[in-house]
């Protein structure tokens, strides 16, 4: 496996750790758990890129709309 071939790797437990911030009760969580989505959604962009997975990309880019969204919901 190439270099950028490991960024799935990071991808993946930064999703995973993300989705469990998520289900928090504390809103400092929840924040954490929006900002660490977006950070997965970059490593997966980059992923994609390399891959040449586009509709990955998309999805990517139509998730972090959606993070972003709740990032900013749980910080008003």
């Amino acid at each position: 496996m190439d270099y950028l071939g490991w960024v799935q790797w990071p991808a993946m437990g930064v999703t995973v750790l993300a989705a469990w911030l998520i289900g928090s009760r504390q809103p400092r969580r929840r924040v954490a758990g929006f900002s660490c989505f977006i950070v997965s959604n970059i490593l997966w962009v980059v992923w994609g890129l390399h891959t040449s997975a586009y509709a990955l990309i998309v999805l990517q880019f139509c998730l972090c709309a959606m993070n972003l969204r709740g990032f900013k919901k749980n910080t008003q």
